[in-house]
């Protein structure tokens, strides 16, 4: 749900159907990002690599599946297709192809963001693909091998009526998903307002991202905070209702979760990623999702835990 990041709580439990309804929703009817522009799942399939599937445990590896846990309210990475049904997305893709790299076949199972992890220390989940930034509070608590580089954008209405800047949202109503590094990024410049005495930001965090963009486009917010995929997704699929507000800032790198000390096995999965950054599949999936602005964010090293600063 970043990013969807720092320090997202663990104790939410389950995800509305409400929720999972928004995220299907079409741009005509609620203003959120529609899905109905986007491809579908359907990458290639990734050949087996014989020696990455003989580092899989055997209790991951018996019944054939990885099964991964994700937020399907955060287009262009992990959403409902317009069905309300099949989950989407570069991290759907990605998570797909890492399975196939083991021999297996990827299930993914639709969580609320701050469940995901605690359903990994449970062994609920035995992966978390779910836009989570790499951070050093993170990874004492699980591994993280790293896939993608994404920071914070800002987006308001097209023409930015209200002529914001980054630097002054004081006074004025801000958008984020609930707890996200973003959340707490506009709680920090809400409380630097009122240090200047000028008056406090009000955020609205919602349960899902879908939510905060039908709420910008709906002009209950007047901006909004979000991944750098997911504002630059929501700007086209709202047909120009919004338009990017300043730069990016902040990148750092996605990570795949999993549970912590499996040693073999997250090498396995950091062996998969790399395998798919140097056959190619992986450039082709992250400029699926993310067209030529994937670019810049695509990497080319994974890495287990690494040192972002962060």
């Amino acid at each position: 749900m970043i990013r969807r990041t720092h320090t997202r709580a663990l104790a939410l439990l389950g995800l509305s159907a409400s929720v999972v309804v928004l995220a299907a929703c079409g741009a005509g009817g609620s203003g959120a990002p529609s899905p109905g522009g986007a491809a579908p799942s359907d990458a290639p399939a990734a050949a087996k690599d014989d020696a990455l599937a003989k580092l899989v445990p055997a209790g991951v590896a018996s019944d054939g599946k990885l099964v991964i846990g994700s937020d399907a309210s955060y287009p262009p990475n992990e959403f409902y297709d317009t069905d309300g049904q099949t989950f989407v997305g570069m991290d759907v893709d990605l998570g797909k192809a890492v399975a196939q790299k083991l021999g297996l076949t990827a299930e993914f199972q639709n969580s609320a963001f701050g469940a995901i992890l605690l359903g990994i220390g449970s062994d609920k989940y035995e992966l978390g693909m779910s836009s989570f930034t790499i951070n050093a509070e993170r990874e004492k608590s699980v591994d993280l091998v790293s896939y993608f580089n994404a920071g914070t954008k800002a987006a308001v209405l097209k023409g930015n009526p209200d002529h914001l800047t980054l630097d002054d949202l004081c006074g004025k109503a801000v958008g984020t998903q609930k707890d996200t590094v973003q959340e707490e990024d506009v709680t920090a410049r809400s409380k630097k307002c009122q240090a200047e005495g000028k008056a406090p930001i009000a955020l609205t965090a919602l349960q899902a991202q879908t939510d905060v963009t039908l709420a910008l486009t709906s002009k209950r917010i007047a901006a909004m905070l979000a991944d750098s995929p997911v504002v630059n997704y929501a700007v086209i699929q709202t047909n120009g209702q919004l338009e990017q507000l300043g730069n990016q800032y902040e990148a750092a790198p996605y990570g795949i979760a999993l549970k912590k000390g499996q040693g073999d096995f997250t090498k396995a999965v950091q062996g998969a990623v790399q395998a798919l950054i140097e056959d190619g599949s992986y450039g082709k999936i992250v400029t699926k999702w993310n067209g030529a602005s994937g670019t810049d964010s695509a990497i080319k090293t994974a890495q287990i835990n690494p040192d972002t600063g962060q």
